[in-house]
């Protein structure tokens, strides 16, 4: 899953079709043969990321542990899960930002689908997008400001009882204070 901010969105459009005029393939014509995506394993994305764990807990009282890899710079949060074919039901990316702010994700490259979970600062779910659809490179907003991002194979969050107020506990979020 790779960030992808709203002002880059206005100009792929325009990009698209001078690309299209200044020699891509024409309407109708066959595509032209594409060399085949590389497939990302476990083992790759444990060299390329920190591995670590964090838990969710959920409102009815239970805790969920994951093993998580930590997407902590540019270019950490701009590869993403890309290329991976298959995770574990205990998988997870944690996306964390230098700072809180509005984000936007999008499936580009990414063959799995996800339930991305948007977290705030204190580390409280406000937003869920359910089973992302793979390869989309439609926008998923956060709908609010988030200090991090969760991606969870698609179905965990329907399946654990994942809702928006969930709370996800790792050393990058802080819990709220009392």
């Amino acid at each position: 899953m790779s960030k992808f901010t709203m002002s880059a969105g206005r100009w792929l459009a325009p990009v698209f079709l001078i690309c299209v005029h200044l020699g891509g393939p024409a309407l109708g014509a066959a595509p032209a043969s594409q060399p085949a995506a590389p497939e990302v394993t476990a083992k790759d994305l444990d060299r390329a990321f920190e591995r670590d764990t964090l838990q969710i807990a959920t409102p009815d009282a239970r805790l969920h542990r994951f093993n998580t890899w930590i997407a902590d710079d540019d270019q950490r949060r701009q590869r993403g899960l890309m290329f991976i074919r298959q995770l574990r039901p205990d998988d997870s990316m944690l996306f964390i930002y230098p700072q809180p702010m509005t984000v936007a994700m999008w499936m580009k490259n990414t063959y799995v689908p996800l339930d991305i979970l948007f977290v705030a600062a204190d580390g409280k779910v406000i937003h869920i997008a359910q089973n992302t659809e793979p390869l989309s490179l439609k926008t998923i907003e956060s709908g609010g400001i988030v200090l991090g991002v969760v991606e969870l194979p698609a179905g965990t969050a329907a399946r654990l009882k994942i809702t928006p107020g969930a709370q996800v506990i790792h050393a990058a979020l802080s819990a709220p204070q009392r």
